[in-house]
């Protein structure tokens, strides 16, 4: 195994929409799609169609989206070995609403998720071990985040933490053994209080994190590109123009395919610029997993923008 993922997986349930109702109100909506999701294995899937071995650490419930979501990331050659079953516990869902601006609003509902301990961390070590890469999300109890970060440091692999959702109750001794920090303008915003209108003010919000100890800081900001801040140097890389159908999983677009080339490669800003490219190429079609392109479209893509 190249990577392994360790977090979350989702139902996706994706009403796309003219507006929200008020309340009270009923309006129909003009489509509606099932698909999977999580951040964890839209991470791992990401990863996988541009090449990865990828491990999915993970649990699902016992309900009739458990082994569709087992298929799914077979489907795409993700080993499955530690993706286990929790009786009597629905799996994740993710009620995700697209407006016409491409723009979206999730709910998540963590079901089985919940269950994923440092226990099944410690499981799974032989295979992990054998790991060039762990990356991490926090739809997962934080507990079993930890104890995959100490894991990392123990055995010497680099370990991406994605602070999303945010939470506040986040311990930041274990975000300083993380390798990569990974939120996006608006979990920084959170995680820091500080403003992030501009990217003066992102670059001072996620300095606030490198003066704390964080080693590599790596804020994306969707159509305003991607910032690599530490404590020697600040790196952006511009966004690509393209027409935004479905912004959902553009996040983890972007980290999927940054692991999958910095464990390719080891060099940072050109993993951040192949997966600008990966994340701005998935908004170009609907829904998450199914967005995320081929290794041959994101090179093509990247030759005509030379």
């Amino acid at each position: 195994m190249d990577i392994a993922v360790i977090g979350s997986n989702m139902v996706d349930l994706i009403s796309y929409i003219d507006k929200m109702p008020k309340e009270g109100e009923t309006l129909e909506a003009p489509d509606f799609e099932i698909g999977c999701g999580g951040k964890g294995c839209n991470q791992a899937v990401a990863a996988a169609k541009l090449g990865s071995g990828v491990m999915m650490v993970t649990k699902v419930g016992d309900d009739l989206f458990a082994d569709n979501t087992i298929n799914n990331l077979e489907k795409y050659g993700i080993d499955t070995e530690y993706t286990v079953k929790v009786p009597g516990t629905s799996s994740g869902v993710a009620p995700i609403f697209v407006d016409p601006d491409s723009k979206n609003r999730i709910l998540i509902i963590k079901g089985a998720n919940k269950h994923l301990s440092p226990e099944d961390v410690d499981g799974a070590a032989e295979k992990l071990k054998q790991c060039s890469l762990i990356v991490l999300q926090l739809e997962v109890p934080l507990p079993t985040v930890y104890r995959a970060i100490e894991f990392g440091n123990e055995y010497g692999i680099p370990v991406i933490l994605n602070p999303a959702p945010a939470s506040k109750e986040l311990d930041f001794e274990y975000v300083c053994k993380s390798d990569f920090f990974v939120p996006n303008e608006s979990e920084l915003e959170i995680l820091t209080d500080l403003p992030v209108e501009t990217d003066e003010q992102v670059r001072l919000a996620a300095m606030t994190l490198v003066e704390r100890g964080v080693k590599n800081v790596i804020v994306t900001m969707g159509s305003r590109g991607v910032m690599w801040v530490t404590k020697d140097d600040v790196q952006t890389v511009s966004s690509h123009k393209v027409d935004a159908i479905d912004t959902t999983g553009a996040g983890d677009a972007f980290i999927g395919c940054f692991s999958h080339y910095y464990v390719k490669t080891g060099d940072v800003l050109e993993a951040m610029k192949k997966a600008t490219a990966f994340a701005a190429l998935s908004v170009t079609k609907r829904g998450t997993q199914t967005s995320y392109p081929e290794l041959d479209e994101v090179e093509e893509f990247l030759k005509e923008r030379v």
